[in-house]
């Protein structure tokens, strides 16, 4: 597993929904990267740049995160992207 330091959060995509709302279907080219995923892992937080950093993200917290954030990274066949938890613009709550 992947263990994110300092303000670090690791998020795994959520897939995008193959039709529109109007039923029209789409090409798999013509889909855009998600930007809303999954908190898989969070970092400890503490003192980050010189400040101290409170990570207020928790381990399935469904996400909204900025479009050029982060590091996209393959682990175990799977596709994970690494921000920092300033990259994080929202949670989307249930």
């Amino acid at each position: 597993m992947i263990k994110p330091l300092a303000d670090r959060v690791v998020l795994k995509s959520i897939e995008a929904e193959e039709t529109t709302k109007s039923g029209i279907l789409l090409a798999s080219n013509s889909k855009e990267k998600p930007h809303i995923a999954e908190v898989v892992a969070v970092g400890p937080g503490g003192m980050v740049d010189g400040k101290e950093v409170k990570m207020q993200l928790v381990v399935g917290d469904k996400v909204i995160f900025s479009k050029y954030a982060g590091t996209e990274v393959k682990y175990d066949d799977e596709e994970y992207i690494i921000v920092r938890q300033d990259d994080v613009l929202a949670t989307i709550e249930k």
